[in-house]
């Protein structure tokens, strides 16, 4: 029987152009374009974000964010699978160990909805999904036995995307193990998928004496929708301290003025910035990408015009694996310094 009263069609998640065309956010003419990406690179764009986007706004900076491109299918030679060179550092499945004190734990590839310029868009929705058990618990092992390890980054996919009692054993398990200080968790879902932020995932991440933080990724004002707002909310009022993630991206949050909004929105919500990435050499990414100059200028703006709250690190992940390096504008010329109206000010050296 058909139901007399079906629900909208942006009350779905988009996975393809149909979807998508159907939400009324793309032209019909572009459902075959936006098949041919998705037959390459996964595709979702939740409720929430499909309510976002201005479909009569050729700039729209969320639509841009998430909607495919035919030029993803255009990848350029310094663009690379595995930009930032986590396959090299993987010891066993689900691990990342770059630097000695901490580690990457990826126990799920799949995410609510798929940036178009991911870094891990080779792996990410595909056949691989939730770490089995037997790799879940060589993962776990991993960390048990090197004390060294203070933090565990739970990244992915997205791992809120975990059911709750799957996550709720998860962080268990890490908060069993003394030398584990840090839990972090990355993720989109406050953003994408902010009613998946409910008491059961709320009693999940307390299940730990070992502080649990969450780093949420934000690219633009206009995603912390008030569904967003309150989720983010519902976090904090749990004492879970969050930081946020952006990335900079042209069409985006390129123009200074936007990327304040930004962070003001923020720090006014309790997210403390914490990077600015420059964009990585994912395949197909190449119409997102600035220049290195492009991010210090932006970087300059923000410490002459906003609260110290509201800086982040802007930060370059090294082609190969060589870690992160911090990139932002010098103001230490020689013996001079410089302000953050460009004058230059004699400091002198020790005595």
């Amino acid at each position: 029987m058909t139901d007399p009263h079906p629900l909208p069609s942006r009350r779905r998640t988009a996975r393809n152009g149909a979807d998508l065309a159907q939400a009324g956010v793309v032209p019909p003419e572009r459902v075959a374009e936006i098949d041919a990406v998705a037959a390459r690179y996964a595709v979702a764009v939740t409720p929430t974000l499909l309510d976002l986007i201005d479909p009569a706004d050729d700039a729209d900076p969320i639509a841009r964010q998430f909607l495919p491109d035919a030029r993803e299918l255009d990848a350029a030679p310094a663009e690379r699978a595995d930009p930032i060179g986590d396959h090299a550092y993987s010891p066993v499945a689900g691990i990342v160990h770059r630097y000695p004190d901490r580690v990457l734990l990826t126990p799920i590839l799949h995410c609510p909805l798929y940036c178009r310029f991911c870094f891990r868009r080779e792996r990410v929705g595909g056949e691989e999904s939730v770490l089995s058990d037997a790799d879940m618990a060589a993962a776990l092992d991993y960390i048990r036995s090197r004390p060294e390890i203070w933090e565990v980054v739970v990244t992915g996919g997205d791992p809120l995307m975990l059911p709750p009692a799957r996550l709720q054993a998860l962080v268990t398990a890490l908060n069993a193990m003394p030398h584990v200080q840090v839990i972090r968790f990355h993720s989109r879902v406050p953003i994408g998928d902010p009613d998946r932020i409910g008491p059961a995932l709320l009693a999940a991440l307390d299940a730990a004496d070992t502080a649990v933080w969450i780093a949420v990724h934000c690219n633009h004002a206009r995603e912390l929708s008030p569904a967003a707002v309150a989720a983010c909310r519902r976090l904090s009022r749990a004492g879970i301290p969050l930081v946020g993630q952006t990335v900079l991206l042209k069409g985006v949050n390129d123009d200074a003025q936007v990327m304040e909004d930004l962070m003001r929105a923020l720090v006014r919500n309790r997210i403390k910035p914490y990077y600015l990435h420059h964009l990585d050499l994912a395949p197909g990414t190449g119409h997102f990408r600035t220049g290195i100059d492009d991010g210090q200028a932006i970087m300059r703006h923000l410490r002459g015009r906003a609260s110290g709250l509201c800086q982040p690190t802007y930060v370059l992940d090294i082609p190969g694996g060589h870690g992160k390096a911090p990139i932002g504008p010098v103001y230490r010329h020689e013996d001079e310094v410089e302000d953050w109206q460009g004058q230059r000010h004699i400091y002198p050296p020790p005595a």
